[in-house]
Order: structure tokens, then C-alpha cells, then sequence
């Protein structure tokens, strides 16, 4: 059973992650894997709506999605793009990536060795990890300037898409910590954390939603 200060506290958290960024045409979209195919579906809209002329699907295996995603899920993105009618030829696949960074860092290198200019980058990722990836991928490759969207989703909607309240909630609180210790070691930028937020993110913690958080500050995940 999960609390109603439960429940407050992650729609704050989940309000926090979202950067309010207006999709907008840019150079490339790199879509970041996961377990939420919703990236995929939300990559290919914005690709059908003229918004980038070209996807970077990144991203190998995790615990998460090893067995529901086993080709990787960079691979499975692709495929539900096709499916989508993104053609073939608009899709990069990286599949090697296991965290954020190695996502932003692996696509940069695979563009630049396809000989595709990049100024501006579609960051499509979860909608409680658009915050994350932002500070990411702006540590990571600063000359980009970065737009960060996801699926146009309510907290309540996503979770009941996903079947798994308290698995959402633990991931808002691993997004959430790193936020707040990675850009200490050179993970992300830094981003001012409202007070507000920090006690909600102490609460959920405190309350024992930990499954997602990072273990060893030193390496990034």
C-alpha cells in the first residue's frame, strides 16, 4: 500500500523531472533505451512530424530489459520504429551503451563517423528521467544544444501503462539522487535542486522506495 505523502511526493518529483522543453526541429533525435518502448513510439511521432531527419536508437541491456528486450534495446526500438513507419535508412542503432553517459557519448561517436553535422539534438527519454538526460547529455556534449522531451503523459497514466506503481516510484528516487550527487563527480551539470523537492526525495527514501539508487557514486548509471 503506498501513502498519500507517498504519492505527493513523487508527483513532485515527477513534476521536477519534467523540463517543459517544446519539441522543436533539430539536427538528430537520439532515443535512450529502457524498458518503456513509449520512447520508441514517442521518437517516431516526432519523426513523422518533421522534427529531425534522422534517429540514434541507443543502448544495450539491463537488468530490467534482458529478458523482455534480449536483441538490446536499441534494437527493439528500431524494430517498434519500423513498425511505425520510420524508414530503415532514418535509423541509426548503437548498441553497446549501459548508461547515460555512455548513450550521449557512443551516439556522438557513431554520427561523427557516419559524417552527420550535429548543432541541436531531440533528447527523447522517460518522462521522469528528461531532467537526468538534460544534465547528461549537456556534460557530456556541451557543443550540442539540447531539446529534452518524452511522452506527454500524466504520473498516474505512466504508472498504469507500466502495471508497477512501486517500481515507478523507485525509479523517480534513483533519477532523483543522481541528480544530486552525480554532477559532484563529473557525471552532469549541475541543477539546482528546489528545497521542497530534496525533502520529497529524502521521504521516498526514507520510506524504503531504494531498489534504483546508486550503489557507487564513482560510476555512473
Amino acid at each position: 500500500m503506498i501513502s498519500a505523502q507517498a504519492w505527493a511526493d513523487a508527483q513532485r518529483l515527477w513534476d521536477f523531472q519534467r523540463m517543459g522543453h517544446e519539441p522543436r526541429p533539430c539536427s538528430v533525435a537520439i532515443g535512450l533505451g529502457s524498458h518503456d518502448l513509449g520512447v520508441a513510439d514517442t521518437t517516431a511521432d516526432l519523426y513523422h512530424r518533421g522534427m529531425m531527419p534522422l534517429i540514434v536508437f541507443t543502448g544495450a541491456t539491463s537488468r530490467t530489459t534482458r529478458e523482455r528486450m534480449p536483441r538490446g534495446e536499441a534494437e527493439h526500438y528500431r524494430e517498434r520504429a519500423l513498425q511505425l513507419g520510420v524508414p530503415a535508412d532514418a535509423i541509426l542503432v548503437e548498441p553497446q551503451a549501459r548508461n547515460t553517459a555512455e548513450n550521449i557519448q557512443f551516439s556522438r561517436m557513431l554520427l561523427k563517423e557516419r559524417n552527420v553535422p550535429v548543432s541541436s539534438v531531440l533528447l527523447v527519454s522517460k518522462p521522469y528521467e528528461e531532467r537526468r538526460a538534460y544534465a547528461t547529455a549537456r556534460k557530456v556534449w556541451p557543443e550540442a544544444e539540447w531539446v529534452s522531451v518524452s511522452t506527454p503523459m500524466a504520473m498516474a497514466e505512466y504508472v498504469e501503462s507500466i502495471g508497477d506503481a512501486r517500481l515507478v516510484i523507485d525509479m523517480l528516487v534513483g533519477a532523483q539522487q543522481r541528480l544530486m550527487i552525480y554532477p559532484q563527480q563529473g557525471f552532469m551539470i549541475e541543477q539546482q535542486v528546489p528545497d521542497d523537492v530534496g525533502s520529497a526525495y529524502e521521504r521516498l527514501r526514507d520510506a524504503g522506495f531504494v531498489s534504483r539508487l546508486a550503489l557507487d557514486a564513482a560510476e555512473p548509471q
